[in-house]
């Protein structure tokens, strides 16, 4: 129970998720460890990436957990996440809302995220005890929306995944969202190699939540 909330209270902290999406497990090392070295401890490893599992287990090996707060991504359904969780997921975050999923975090106390569009599913999705919503595709309204919805359910603890970038990430969390979840925007630099970017645009993704937050 202690080690769930300790890890929502990190991802709170830093206001940032780098959602990683690679052709292979290597790269995705090297993009989280870009990440990591930028300010960015919460990397979610999505299982579009081939042996995502085994990616997360060897994160979780390297890094301990003061450096690495390791998730799953693009999870489905509840199998995915019984496996990502084993490997040594912390949190687990979903493109849609999964009644089944949600359970068996509950069941692990490990924290849920699932991706919702409209205030019925926020709500269905809050009443089965999911931890952050995942407001997916956020692209789809933008930062605006986040203030639509914290008029009705003012208690909802929203994050944007889709749609965030280093012009409007400010807004965001100035809207009312507890953290942002970033991918291309911030992990670009890895397509041509140059992980130094990476960590350069991680650092400027930190750097805006922190003065959003002023």
């Amino acid at each position: 129970m202690i080690e769930k909330y300790n890890t929502l209270n990190r991802i709170s902290e830093v206001g940032v998720v780098a959602v990683v999406r690679a052709e292979n497990s290597e790269k995705a090392e090297k993009i989280a460890k870009a990440c990591i070295d930028g300010g960015i401890p919460a990397i979610e490893i999505t299982f579009t990436v081939p042996g995502a599992d085994k990616v997360i287990e060897s994160l979780d090996n390297k890094f301990s957990n003061e450096e690495l707060i390791v998730g799953a991504g693009t999870v489905l359904d509840s199998e995915t996440a019984r496996i990502a969780i084993l490997a040594g997921a912390k949190y687990i975050v979903s493109p849609s809302f999964d009644l089944d999923t949600a359970k068996l975090c509950n069941r692990y106390q490990v924290p849920y995220m699932p991706g919702c569009m409209t205030i019925t599913e926020m709500v269905k999705a809050m009443e089965a005890g999911a931890d952050i919503i995942k407001v997916f595709p956020g692209s789809a309204f933008g930062p605006s929306f986040i203030k639509a919805v914290k008029g009705p359910i003012p208690q909802a603890v929203l994050m944007p995944t889709g749609g965030v970038d280093l012009n409007n990430a400010g807004e965001w969390i100035k809207n009312g969202c507890v953290a942002i979840g970033v991918g291309s925007k911030l992990t670009g630099g890895a397509k041509t190699g140059n992980y130094e970017k990476v960590t350069e645009t991680a650092r400027k993704f930190v750097e805006e939540v922190k003065k959003a937050r002023k």
